[in-house]
């Protein structure tokens, strides 16, 4: 038996964020019970806290999707590190350091858990066939995106800016034309309802993997990426507050804010169930 945890994250608010499985103490389990467990509990990513291979890090995360093992993803992060944290773990530094499959990504404490964006993977110009895809998937007229790059700092996201937010809650997918895509689109709301809902921008996730399609509830790595491309490009402020969910009845905020060289992603963690779990 193996201590567990189920962590609500991007929401203080019951069921309204993003959850994660979390089994603690997993350095005894293999790929094939890791892949079995995580397929079982049918969430977006469940994750495995393991000892450190590199002595700079205060854990190791392995990060399982239903479909396989990722280096790196947000929510993930900020979750697995509230439930190692509520396991006793002690830092070594004033930051937590976990070490994933995309190397040793910082996190912070305070004022909310959060990490530092690891480096894209990919960035830049969408080729014009791609374009064309993630247009007709998202079923919007190519005249309605003011911009699209890559954004992929691991789970493989292209990034669409559409201006306004009343065009991204707008967007209904084509679920037969997302094949393999992964498009994480965001717009601005005006200032009045920025003042209403506390945010400043509404982000949507979109993904498959060939066979079923999803939309992400609240996306760390998606909001990385986006923070990463827009702020660089001086197309979104130094910081601000991203809405993403509601479309699908959740209400997540995801914080970001660009500080020395920086982009910090953090949110609100609760965990929500606490066991054990027999593998």
């Amino acid at each position: 038996m193996l201590p567990f945890r189920q962590v609500d994250v991007f929401s203080a608010e019951p069921w309204l964020g993003n959850p994660l499985a979390v089994v603690h103490q997993a350095d005894g389990l293999t790929d094939a019970q890791m892949a079995d467990f995580a397929r079982w509990t049918n969430l977006s990513e469940t994750t495995f806290l393991c000892t450190p291979t590199d002595s700079r890090a205060d854990y190791r995360v392995r990060i399982w999707t239903t479909g396989g093992e990722l280096p790196f993803a947000g929510h993930p992060t900020i979750g697995s590190a509230q439930a190692w944290l509520e396991a006793g773990g002690t830092t070594k530094g004033d930051r937590l350091v976990q070490e994933c499959g995309a190397g040793l990504v910082a996190v912070r404490r305070s004022p909310r858990l959060g990490f530092a964006a690891p480096p894209l993977r990919r960035s830049g110009e969408v080729d014009a066939d791609l374009r064309r895809r993630i247009v007709t998937a998202l079923g919007v007229a190519d005249s309605a995106v003011v911009d699209m790059a890559w954004v992929d700092n691991g789970p493989g996201w292209v990034g669409v800016d559409l201006g306004t937010a009343d065009v991204v809650v707008g967007v209904v997918p084509d679920v037969a034309a997302f094949a393999d895509l992964k498009v994480a689109v965001v717009g601005r709301w005006d200032e009045v309802r920025a003042v209403e809902l506390g945010a400043d921008v509404e982000v949507r996730a979109f993904y498959a993997d060939g066979r079923d399609f999803a939309e992400d509830p609240v996306t760390g790595s998606a909001n990385a990426g986006l923070a990463q491309w827009l702020i660089g490009s001086g197309a979104l402020p130094d910081a601000y507050v991203a809405r993403q969910g509601s479309v699908i009845g959740r209400d997540g905020r995801v914080h970001i804010e660009a500080r020395d060289g920086e982009i910090w992603v953090s949110g609100d963690a609760v965990t929500r169930i606490e066991g054990t779990v027999d593998l």
